[in-house]
This record gives C-alpha cells, sequence and structure tokens, in this order.
C-alpha cells in the first residue's frame, strides 16, 4: 500500500516468522543457563499477562522479567507495545513455564524478578525479535551478555524495533530533547573526571562536551573493580533514562553492566 513507511513493511516481515526462529529450544525448561540462578517456580501456569508486562500466576503472584525493557506506550507507535505483549502472552500462556531468580528476589511492588523459561527464553526470545531492549537494573546483572548477544543479534538485522528511528542507537550529540526516555547512547568517550564525589563520563566532539553518564557517590562502590579512567578514548555504549542537568542531558550509571566497551 502507498505511504506506508518500508521500515513498517521490513518490521511486519519479521514479526511473520516462528518464535522458534528466534530462541533456542528450552523444551519442558530442561536447560537452564547458570547465569540464570536458581529455580524459584518450577511448571508454573501463567493466568494473564497484564500490560505492563507482569506475569500473574493463578495464586495471584506476580512475575516480572527482569533485565529487558519491552516498548512502552509512548515511546514509539503503539502497534509495538502490543505485538510485544502479544509475542509474551503466546509463549507465557502456551504450557508450562520455569523460572528462577536471584537476590534481591522481590521489587519494590512484590513481584518476583525472574528469568523464563518454556519452549524459549522467554527475554532471548524477546530481544532476538527486536521486541525488547536490555535493561539492566542498579542491583542486578544476572545473564546480561547473553541478553546484549541477542539484542546485537536483532539490532543487526534491524529487526523490530531496531527498523524504527525511534528506537535506534543516538550519538551524544544527538540527545537534547530525550529528557525522561530511556535510550541506548553510542559514542566515544572524552573524558573522565571526578567532582562532588560523583564521576563524569564525558561525551563530544571538537572539544565541545554534549553529553554526559554520572556516576552518584552511592553507587561508586558497584564500580570499585571497574577502570573507569580506562574509558578515556574508549567507544562504549551505555544505557538507561535520560535526565537534564541545567540544560545538558545525562545518563545515570548505578551498574557497570550498563556500559558495553566497543573498541
Amino acid at each position: 500500500m502507498r505511504g506506508i513507511p518500508l521500515t513498517y513493511w521490513l518490521f511486519w516481515a519479521a514479526m511473520c516468522l516462528p518464535l522458534d526462529a528466534y530462541a533456542a529450544s528450552y523444551s519442558d525448561a530442561g536447560y537452564l543457563p547458570d547465569c540464570a540462578g536458581s529455580v524459584e517456580i518450577a511448571h508454573a501456569h501463567v493466568a494473564r499477562v497484564e500490560q505492563n508486562g507482569a506475569l500473574i500466576l493463578p495464586d495471584g503472584r506476580a512475575v516480572l522479567l527482569e533485565g529487558i525493557r519491552l516498548p512502552q506506550q509512548g515511546d514509539g507507535p503503539r502497534f509495538l507495545a502490543d505485538q510485544a505483549l502479544a509475542a509474551l502472552r503466546d509463549m507465557a500462556l502456551a504450557g508450562p513455564v520455569t523460572f528462577t531468580a536471584t537476590a534481591p528476589k522481590e521489587d519494590r511492588y512484590d513481584r518476583i524478578r525472574v528469568q523464563g523459561f518454556g519452549r524459549q527464553w522467554f527475554q532471548v526470545a524477546l530481544l532476538e525479535q527486536g521486541l525488547a531492549r536490555v535493561a539492566i537494573a542498579p542491583d542486578r546483572n544476572e545473564c546480561a551478555p547473553d541478553l546484549y548477544e541477542a539484542e546485537a543479534r536483532a539490532r543487526a538485522r534491524h529487526a523490530g524495533i531496531w527498523a524504527l528511528a525511534a528506537y535506534q542507537t543516538r550519538k551524544p550529540e544527538a540527545m537534547k530533547g530525550t529528557s525522561g526516555t530511556f535510550q541506548v547512547v553510542d559514542g566515544w568517550v572524552t573524558n573522565v573526571s571526578g567532582g562532588g564525589g560523583r564521576v563524569f563520563i564525558d561525551f563530544g566532539s571538537n572539544g565541545q562536551r554534549s553529553f554526559s553518564a554520572i556516576i552518584a557517590p552511592e553507587d561508586r562502590r558497584a564500580f570499585r573493580d571497574f577502570d573507569l579512567d580506562g574509558l578515556t578514548a574508549h567507544h562504549i555504549r551505555i544505557r538507561g533514562t535520560v535526565q537534564d542537568y541545567r540544560g545538558r542531558p545525562e545518563i545515570a550509571l548505578s551498574n557497570p553492566s550498563q556500559i558495553e566497551v566497543l573498541n
């Protein structure tokens, strides 16, 4: 049909492929990766999937997939959020599911934070379809390398959200106007400095600082074994929710797994 952007056709073409084309088989959760933690709930049946992606069990308990962020209403075209939920429902309601967890197991809303396994590893299946992005929590990083690899495969194929401009990785100089949104930023570090107990990882070009990643004093301990100074002149990718500080965008880092060193 005329008037529909090519990227939308590419997105829908990718969605026509079966889930098994994107993820390994985890029949009856017979294989669980070591990084996923111990089994928290075995052979569970999911009663429903809520709009926020929470999986509700028959006894009322809620579980939440850890390490990924589904498309949100307002992030981009609405059909993306609907498509991600539909894919999650297809997996979660298809049969028994095994959930694994590591400490701390619950969020502030008493939802159990899990990796989910049925015929597929839920997180990896959604990432490989381009129906989620990796989102590492401050206090958790289990399976981060596996999740990043799955996302990278989708990004390389321009699958799902990666076919649309709204979800592309951003350059540091293109961060203006993104405050309050979740972004993946890709650029070269120009300087790493400290002040007031905080660490500043600066990006820019032509001697101008255009964007910074910030590590607050209370989060410094998490980076004690990470060579932050060694990031200078390296190409890295970071992610998180953008905040505005005196008219300049920043992302706060609280977990070393939010940083991917590319070069």
